[in-house]
């Protein structure tokens, strides 16, 4: 089966998707673009409810290889560029139920962290090291969007993700020890106790974390740079922090 028609309401839908957080939200569903999140989600147990490629990607041979088995459905390129949000159309895409993972460990929290790059970004180094839970303020990018999903490269499909209305109740149930990264004037982070169980808070970019949030703060980090540096990326500062802590516990192991 081929589909030619942007009208088609299978394609409308696919597309909106891609675009409208509140309907993945009814839905419980999402589109992944692209062989290296189709197969992040397969390898998380996610079965296609739908399979995508474009026209000519079912020459390519990683494609076929994700395939095999499978009966995709066909779309025309210009179908399947309507669709997905990616300038370059990945050529394969796939629609699997949104997530849901429960793992106990170490969190991380994000307060309006905005640029969806970053949202992932700390995601994916979230996964590689160890954390189990990433919880979003409403103010965050959203974590399920196209861009985020692509920085996070399947990294979503290894971690417990909530996106929740109040940051603050967050915090205040969370059972272990909340380190907040600060810029400046914070116990540095090579000094610091990282002791388990514990949570990271990271701020947005730009203004950081609220007042309201660092109260439920047990220790506020800092990380030290070369002389006259302003400050990191978010995803730069929260990658040096998890990985401080992941490779302490590594060295005790």
């Amino acid at each position: 089966m081929k589909l030619t028609s942007r009208d088609n309401p299978k394609v409308k839908r696919w597309a909106k998707l891609v675009r409208d957080a509140k309907l993945r939200k009814k839905e419980g569903r999402l589109l992944v673009e692209g062989p290296h999140l189709v197969e992040a989600a397969l390898r998380a147990g996610l079965q296609p409810h739908a399979l995508l490629v474009s026209e000519r990607a079912q020459q390519d041979p990683e494609i076929a290889s994700l395939t095999a088995g499978a009966q995709p459905l066909v779309l025309s390129e210009r179908v399947f560029a309507s669709i997905v949000d990616a300038e370059t159309p990945p050529g394969i895409a796939a629609e699997v139920a949104m997530p849901s993972v429960q793992k106990q460990g170490d969190v991380v929290f994000l307060e309006g962290v905005q640029d969806p790059g970053n949202v992932g970004a700390i995601m994916r180094s979230a996964a590689a090291l160890g954390v189990a839970c990433v919880v979003l303020d409403r103010a965050c990018a959203d974590a399920w969007s196209a861009k985020t999903l692509r920085a996070g490269m399947g990294a979503h499909f290894a971690l417990q993700v909530k996106t929740v209305a109040s940051l603050e109740d967050e915090l205040e149930r969370f059972a272990g020890r909340i380190l907040c990264a600060i810029p400046r004037a914070g116990v540095s982070l090579e000094k610091a106790n990282l002791e388990g169980p514990i949570a990271w808070l990271f701020g947005a970019e730009g203004q950081g974390v609220s007042a309201a949030a660092a109260k439920h703060a047990d220790l506020k980090v800092t990380i030290a740079m070369a002389p006259g540096s302003e400050s990191l990326n978010v995803a730069a500062a929260a990658a040096i922090c998890l990985y401080e802590a992941f490779s302490r516990r590594g060295a005790r192991s």
